[in-house]
């Protein structure tokens, strides 16, 4: 087709363009760091993001995100109005709304970094398993597992007994934090699992504020170490699949 042929048709329908993948984000106030989720600096492509009012982490990871469906609902479709081909969520405990999400959003959705389970495990040798990092291990249920396809025996650490993590993140107590305990509180999860659990041959990291910790672990523990940041690099090379040629 010749320059003189093509169409100069624009065509439109949508209020946002080039940011095909929309994030539900958790109302927070603690500070979003490069490689946070929501930190919009963390991504190299652009990304819708909507805030959820009223979805505190608390609410979310303690109380099992209990009466926050509709607003999510609500959220993802809003999202999808706006230009998004996509959703992605801003906290791994919400695998618990990926079947409602899907269906309601009718688009592709991921909801939680624990969907990565299944591939991780299949690239493993023989005797090894996935081991998961997670910002509460107490409050990570069966059934936030299995709506993520995860074995509910899969070997697991929290970060509820560290000194910065938990507490800014899910306490709320206060809207500064300091990154290196909040990388302390990560490091000494991971090496606890693995201490514990000797088959573990990879980790994926639940938490969505985890991935500017990844590369630490990584080298602490060596071995492959997966969080948000890998799965949805991944979910957005299939909106958006590199032209060769």
């Amino acid at each position: 087709m010749t320059q003189s042929s093509r169409s100069s048709i624009a065509r439109g329908g949508r209020a946002v363009y080039g940011a095909p993948l929309g994030i539900l984000m958790l109302e927070a106030r603690f500070p979003r760091i490069p490689g946070d989720m929501g930190n919009g600096l963390t991504w190299p492509f652009p990304v819708l993001y909507k805030v959820v009012r009223g979805a505190s982490p608390g609410k979310v990871v303690l109380d099992g995100a209990r009466g926050l469906l509709p607003d999510f609902i609500d959220a993802a479709q809003d999202l999808v109005r706006q230009g998004a081909e996509a959703i992605t969520t801003n906290c791994g405990f919400l695998s618990l709304f990926q079947q409602e999400l899907a269906a309601s959003a009718n688009v592709p959705v991921a909801t939680s970094s624990l969907m990565q389970v299944p591939w991780v495990q299949a690239t493993l040798p023989p005797g090894k398993r996935v081991g998961i990092v997670t910002v509460s291990g107490s409050a990570l249920t069966p059934a936030h597992l299995r709506a993520a396809g995860v074995p509910c025996d899969i070997p697991r650490e929290g970060t509820e007994n560290g000194r910065e993590f938990f507490r800014v993140l899910i306490r709320a107590e206060k809207d500064d934090m300091d990154v290196a305990l909040a990388e302390q509180d990560v490091l000494d999860a991971g090496q606890a699992l693995v201490e514990r659990h000797p088959e573990v041959g990879a980790i994926v990291l639940e938490c969505t504020n985890m991935p500017p910790y990844a590369a630490a672990l990584q080298a602490a523990v060596n071995m492959p170490v997966y969080d948000i940041y890998s799965m949805i690099t991944w979910f957005h090379a299939g909106l958006r699949p590199r032209a060769f040629g």
